[in-house]
């Protein structure tokens, strides 16, 4: 999800993925028999079924950590709330939010300030209870305290763990790239030149097994995957890029993510243990980094056709930006905030690109999941990019409602969870980071080298389930603005009744290469494919859902 995105590093021989260039740009609207690549076949249905068909707007809600609302390829499809006049510091709409022109921040403050970075979950837990079970007797609890009790010691592990695997892996890239440009000058020393060639390097002879001859080695392999790079301080340049990605992304784990003493919150201004709050934040739906929800912004609807950038899947929808995505986990609250925003202002499709392991208060979160339902909207969230087994683990927010005295509802009914698959029509088909469940992940759709919006009118491409979930975002809003009378319960059945099936052997996530049935990792055992799903609206529905 928004900080899941599989992350790559080349930095001799360490394997740390941060977005690969596309092997197909936009290879996602393809059709398999046509192209010969597992897309959605979005290509086909414009020229074959939409061509001449009426539709009508629809509005998608993106909760996320912001978008770029001012993107070349994004700032036309917008949602500009009707009711409220910019800039005028008044709530006109009287919905309680001021100048929500775009959408709604609920993770910022009235004087203007922004949450960038926050604990994980696992970490606000284990603060929450150290205070009240640091020096308790096991002994003397009660049935009650004896759970929470059990969860501060999981936590507890878990946080000091990290935090310290962290802070190692941290001290090793720093002291790393410190060695490497050493020896990567020593080289340069050798050859008496800063320009290099492949010749000038072969002519250098260093021990083998030496570092010396470990960093030639380095700079040859990037020497040929990246021909541009034609002298040593090219070389010095590209790697301090790519240790910057690994030295970032660990420092953040170790002064935010699992740093018990760093709490952020009060920037935001509210009663964090009032979870029945919903009027606070600001209205800056960009935020400090609004990458992620851009991008995922631009697969679900960036303007088709224009000459610029890429194609969205949807071809009439208004984006509305709901901020509550930091650097770190999502709040509960806030996600429960963001739900009922969007269904409260007109969204009937909400894309929820993020998840966590651990639970503050599930529960907000339910009412607000039921209430969407009542309101006829449409949730589609990301499995997850840990490669595990969600029928086994537990991937918050999900569609599972926790028990309410004697009455329980198991799952909600508005509700797709997505995994992610790759462009490959063979073994590695599924996505090697996705997570997966015969009973708990609906759906497969490609989530794989996505080229898509990035901001400041710039694009990249991304992997993820983050990303795959947009995917079918976009398929459920064409179904939505070609049949509008089309139910939140009705466009995930036709989803999921239309997928493409895949009768193969594919590699199981996070496994040593074990083969498995792909029909065994969802529920539908299938890809999202929008000429299906539409084919299957007009088989059923006809005329009668398009008017």
């Amino acid at each position: 999800m928004k900080k899941i995105l599989v992350l790559l590093m080349f930095v001799l021989g360490t394997n740390m993925v941060i977005g690969q260039a596309p092997s197909l740009k936009g290879w996602h609207h393809m059709d398999l028999v046509q192209d010969s690549v597992p897309g959605i076949s979005s290509n086909k249905a414009y020229a074959e079924i939409l061509k001449g068909r009426k539709s009508t707007p629809v509005i998608v809600a993106v909760i996320d950590g912001g978008v770029d609302y001012m993107h070349e390829d994004l700032k036309d499809i917008m949602w500009h709330n009707p009711g409220e006049i910019p800039g005028d510091g008044i709530d006109n709409d009287k919905n309680g939010y001021i100048d929500d022109v775009y959408g709604w921040n609920f993770i910022g403050g009235k004087d203007g300030r922004n949450v960038n970075q926050d604990n994980l979950e696992v970490t606000r837990l284990y603060r929450k209870y150290d205070y009240k079970y640091k020096n308790a007797d096991p002994a003397k609890l009660n049935k009650k305290q004896k759970k929470e009790y059990d969860l501060y010691l999981k936590t507890k592990e878990i946080v000091e763990k990290e935090r310290k695997s962290a802070a190692e892996k941290l001290d090793k890239f720093s002291m790393r790239k410190k060695s490497l440009f050493k020896s990567i000058d020593a080289v340069a020393e050798a050859l008496k030149k800063n320009n290099l060639t492949f010749e000038q390097m072969d002519s250098l002879k260093f021990e083998e097994g030496s570092e010396l001859a470990s960093s030639l080695m380095m700079i040859k392999r990037i020497a040929m995957t990246q021909p541009d790079l034609n002298s040593f301080d090219a070389i010095k340049e590209y790697l301090d890029k790519q240790f910057k990605g690994a030295i970032d992304y660990y420092s953040t784990k170790v002064l935010y993510q699992y740093n018990v003493d760093f709490d952020p919150r009060n920037i935001v201004g509210d009663n964090y243990g009032d979870s029945s709050e919903r009027y606070y934040g600001n209205n800056d739906v960009k935020g400090p980094d609004a990458s992620h929800g851009t991008h995922v912004s631009g697969i679900i609807a960036a303007v088709r056709n224009n000459g610029i950038g890429m194609n969205g899947i949807a071809d009439n929808v208004k984006i509305m930006a709901v901020r509550v995505v930091p650097d770190g986990d999502e709040r509960d609250k806030d996600v429960a905030n963001g739900i009922r925003y969007a269904a409260d202002n007109g969204a009937k499709i909400i894309n929820m690109s993020f998840g966590k392991a651990f639970k503050w208060d599930k529960k907000v979160v339910d009412k607000a999941v039921r209430y969407a339902e009542k309101k006829g909207v449409l949730l589609i969230h990301a499995a997850g990019n840990d490669a595990e087994d969600n029928d086994k683990i537990i991937h918050y927010p999900s569609d599972n409602y926790e028990k309410r005295m004697w009455f329980c509802r198991k799952n909600a009914k508005n509700w797709l969870e997505i995994g992610a698959n790759s462009y490959k029509n063979d073994s590695m088909f599924v996505a090697g980071f996705s997570n997966y469940g015969k009973k708990n992940v609906d759906l497969f759709a490609p989530g794989v080298s996505i080229y898509s919006t990035t901001p400041e009118n710039t694009y990249a491409s991304y992997n993820g389930t983050s990303m795959a979930t947009p995917v079918v975002a976009g398929v459920a809003a064409v179904l939505k603005s070609y049949f509008p009378k089309l139910s939140a319960r009705q466009l995930k059945e036709i989803i999921m009744d239309s997928v493409q099936k895949k009768n193969m052997k594919v590699i199981k996530p996070g496994s040593d290469g074990s083969l498995v049935d792909f029909s065994d990792l969802s529920v539908t055992g299938g890809e999202v494919n929008l000429y299906n799903a539409l084919m299957l609206a007009i088989q059923k529905y006809g005329n009668k859902a398009a008017k």
